[in-house]
This record gives structure tokens, C-alpha cells and sequence, in this order.
């Protein structure tokens, strides 16, 4: 075998790597729902109860008082039961008002300490007070539909579901830039989510807004970044599904810019990468089938080695053109999407938006993130701690 052979059959190993990732998951993933569909009709528990379980809402925040009363009367105005309803707060290391505004709200319960360990380690501390069967996650910042729990506790009619995660919304501003990719990628993972459990199990849930059965929750190591993910899917490692429920939705508005959205982009890839480490035992897919096969699918190829190889693509394809006009036609193309990237890259700075050029932008932009989270991984070892990314102030998120 020729060397020219060998970087041939890397290019294209790379190119079906690159599509599989970000797009052939998506078709295969609808094509076996639709075949799951036609040989396995959906059993569907009507079974409804009138006697509605407790419920415990479990809000973590650290230094929130900006949105505080905003996020109170959205828990307010739930329409769950007010006696089956609990609310607490856990604002471990709060400086500011959070504490002395939530006081006013005798439907409150506060977990506080002085010390600021990380969000999971506030997670792991609060969890010894919630007495309910059910527990509903949220951030301080996201905003939930009023039929939310309503929602989410349906899903756990069926005694096979140990987490449900609801759907996470981004609300754009006509003036945000680039940055409305961050709503279109979250349309496109809500998309895969409910394929994901169609097929089986959602792979893993967002912190916005996700429930378990408050027996399963399994402490974590207080440096865990991912604690929402590590959660989840230790519950779908114990036999349980993750339900995605589309009807209960969380809403937020986008990062302020581009650089608050790197922020979160390199500590999500971060979390990811520690996530895949810690559930390695996942990767088994003798041992989990087709959970492995989705949470390879859709998680780890794109936290891991997709993205080196996407950037590997240029200097293979370069090897290549000497031999076939063909290769030089696939470089161009390459080469036009990069520029498109960075055309997309310079408009966002004028804060110019164009859909076209900044699809291409966001994707290279997340890709990079997910390199440089490697390095921000090893240079927080140790730490859950993190500066949470500036998000566009809206007067009014909407929730209908």
C-alpha cells in the first residue's frame, strides 16, 4: 500500500467522520425512529392520576439578586399544586442580595453556606434536605413554562423513566448577531433529543431544566463541570431512561456576545471531555447497546476526536490535490467554507448578521472551543468553580 493510498483512505475515513458526527447521526437516528415505528407500535400509558406526587423545585444560584424576583414569580405562577410544590434555593457562597430577597418569600426554603465550593458541590450538600419523591432542576436564569412539572411528571408514569429533560429555548434579540447560533444550534439538539428517545434515551439532560427520581441521585466529585450530564446519564447507566419532554420548556436569553459565548462553549467542552472519562464504563456498548450507541453518537465523537480530525482535513486534502483535479475541487470547497467562516467572524464584530455566513462561523467557532476546552480541563483540574458567561438582558422573557 502506497503512501498516497494511506492518506486517501484517511481523508475519506475523516470526511464520513466529520458528516457522521454533525449530520449522517441525525438522518440514521430519523431513519430508525421511522423503522422503530412501523414493526413497534408506541405503547402509550394513558394512566393519569389525580393524586399529583410532592414536588421539590431545586434552584442553584450564586449571586443572582438581579433576577431573583423575576425568577420567583415565574416559580409563582406554576400551575402545579401549591401544597405539592416546594421551592428552595441553595446559594452557597452568595455576596450579594440573593439571600435578603428571597426572604421575602415565605414559600422559599434557603440552603446556605459561606463557602463557595461549585455548583455540584451545592447540589451534593442540598440534595440531604429534599424529602419529595421527585426533584425539578433549574437555573436561576431560565424561565419556565407554567405547565412545566405538570409535563414532567406525566413522564414518570412509566416506572422504566429515572430522569426527564425538558426542552432548553433561546430567546434572540432582532439586534444579536452571530450569537442567534447559539438558538439555532439548541433547536437542532432539541431535534436529536426527541429522536434520541424515540429510539430509547435521551443522552443526558440540560441543567436549565431536567427532573429525577430523587432516590437516584448519585453524589458526584464537587470538581464535576458537566453535573446535569453526569447525573442523567449515571441514572440511565442504572436501567432507566431519559425522557425528553418537549411540552415543558426552559427559556433564557442568548450570551451577551461572542466572547461570553466562547465562555461557556470551552467549560461545556471541558465538561464534556472530564464526562467521558468518568463515565467511560458507558463506551461498553456490549455491556449498554443501544445507550452506547447513542451517547458515542451524539456525545463523545463530538467532544473528542471529530473536531481534530475536521482540522486535519486541510493538510490531508492538501497531500491530495497533486494527484486528482478532483482533490482540488474539494480543497476549494473547504476552502470557501472557511472564508465564509471568516467573512461571518468579521461581520459579527460590526455586529452585522447574516444567516449564510454566520451557520458556517458558529460551527468552526464551536469546534475550536471544543479543542481549547481540552487545555482549559487541564489548566482547572481540580475545580468546579466557574464564572457563569453574561447573557443579553431582555425586559421580559416569554413563555408562552
Amino acid at each position: 500500500m502506497t503512501s498516497h493510498t494511506i492518506v486517501e483512505i484517511l481523508f475519506w475515513i475523516g470526511v464520513f467522520l466529520v458528516f457522521y458526527t454533525y449530520v449522517g447521526y441525525g438522518i440514521l437516528l430519523y431513519i430508525m425512529v421511522k423503522v422503530k415505528k412501523i414493526f413497534c407500535k408506541n405503547k402509550i400509558n394513558s394512566s393519569k392520576s389525580t393524586l399529583l406526587p410532592e414536588v421539590t423545585l431545586f434552584i442553584a444560584a450564586y449571586n443572582e439578586e438581579d433576577i431573583v424576583n423575576e425568577k420567583m414569580a415565574n416559580c409563582l405562577a406554576i400551575s402545579y399544586p401549591k401544597d405539592k410544590l416546594k421551592i428552595v434555593w441553595i446559594t452557597d457562597g452568595s455576596t450579594d442580595n440573593t439571600n435578603k430577597l428571597l426572604n421575602e418569600y415565605p414559600e422559599v426554603t434557603i440552603l446556605y453556606q459561606p463557602q463557595r465550593q461549585g455548583k455540584t458541590a451545592a447540589l451534593n450538600r442540598g440534595i440531604q434536605y429534599i424529602t419529595t419523591p421527585f426533584v425539578v432542576f433549574t437555573d436561576a436564569n431560565t424561565m419556565l413554562n407554567k405547565d412545566a412539572i405538570q409535563e414532567i411528571i406525566q413522564c414518570f408514569y412509566d416506572p422504566k423513566v429515572g430522569c426527564v429533560a425538558g426542552e432548553k429555548r433561546v430567546e434572540i434579540q432582532k439586534k444579536q448577531g452571530a450569537t442567534a447560533g447559539e438558538g439555532i444550534y439548541w433547536k437542532y439538539e432539541s431535534a436529536l433529543k426527541e429522536l434520541d428517545f424515540q429510539l430509547y434515551s435521551a443522552v443526558g439532560a440540560a441543567g436549565e431544566l431536567f427532573a429525577i427520581r430523587t432516590a437516584l441521585f448519585e453524589q458526584m466529585p464537587n470538581d464535576t463541570l458537566l453535573d446535569d450530564f453526569i447525573l442523567s446519564l449515571r441514572i440511565a447507566q442504572k436501567g432507566y431512561k431519559i425522557a425528553y419532554c418537549k411540552k415543558a420548556y426552559a427559556v433564557e436569553s442568548a450570551s451577551l456576545n461572542m466572547k461570553e459565548e466562547e465562555k461557556r462553549k470551552i467549560r461545556i467542552a471541558a465538561g464534556g471531555l472530564q464526562s467521558i472519562w468518568r463515565l467511560r464504563s458507558l463506551l461498553n456498548i456490549f455491556k449498554y447497546g443501544i445507550l452506547s450507541f447513542q451517547y458515542i453518537s451524539h456525545r463523545v465523537l463530538r467532544w473528542t476526536i471529530t473536531p481534530i480530525v475536521l482540522f486535519l482535513l486541510i493538510p490531508l486534502n492538501i497531500i491530495l490535490i497533486k494527484t486528482s483535479t478532483f482533490y482540488t475541487i474539494i480543497f476549494v470547497i473547504q476552502m470557501l467554507f472557511y472564508v465564509m467562516a471568516y467573512t461571518g467572524y468579521k461581520l459579527e464584530q460590526k455586529q452585522i448578521r447574516n444567516k449564510l455566513l454566520f451557520i458556517p462561523y458558529y460551527f468552526i467557532f464551536m469546534n475550536i472551543n471544543v479543542i481549547k476546552g481540552f487545555f482549559y480541563l487541564k489548566k482547572n483540574k481540580g475545580s468546579g468553580i466557574w464564572n457563569k458567561a453574561k447573557r443579553e438582558k431582555i425586559e421580559k422573557i416569554n413563555t408562552n
